[in-house]
């Protein structure tokens, strides 16, 4: 029935699970999909990670490379960026050492964005990352 109710009623399904590890009752648990949660709920963080990072790196190659439309929406997106992708990371110490990967990823999806908004074409924008992580999330840090 746990199975079935994870399809059907997946509120109820968690506070169900949720309900039966508080009792200890672990045989009764829905094991195959607690599993399958628990490593979805992990790919969400690195997800979400890649997403702010993706924001915040395209923004900092529009102020780069358009200094005439720099603007203060620009400026408070990529504090805003900075300070939730700190947040990603103090709540989730574990992504730390995936940071390098991500932050590559992250910059290939940034140059695509940055060319869809500026209207620049993609290879406008260096291949590349030009800016290291610790630039990319100084809050002293804006290209020239």
């Amino acid at each position: 029935m746990n199975a079935r109710l994870h399809d059907e009623d997946f509120y109820t399904w968690t506070h169900t699970q949720a309900g039966l590890l508080r009792e200890g009752r672990l045989a009764e648990l829905d094991t195959e999909h607690l599993i399958e949660e628990l490593e979805a709920m992990g790919a969400r963080e690195r997800r979400e990670l890649v997403n702010r990072l993706t924001v915040l790196l395209a923004h900092l190659l529009k102020w780069a490379h358009q200094p005439d439309r720099r603007g203060n929406s620009w400026r408070r997106t990529i504090q805003i960026q900075r300070s939730d992708v700190a947040d990603v990371l103090d709540d989730n110490p574990g992504l730390r050492p995936e940071l390098g990967a991500i932050f590559g990823k992250a910059y290939a999806k940034a140059r695509l964005l940055a060319a869809n908004e500026t209207g620049l074409d993609e290879h406008a924008f260096p291949a590349d990352p030009p800016f290291s992580v610790d630039q990319t999330m100084s809050m002293d840090y804006w290209p020239e």
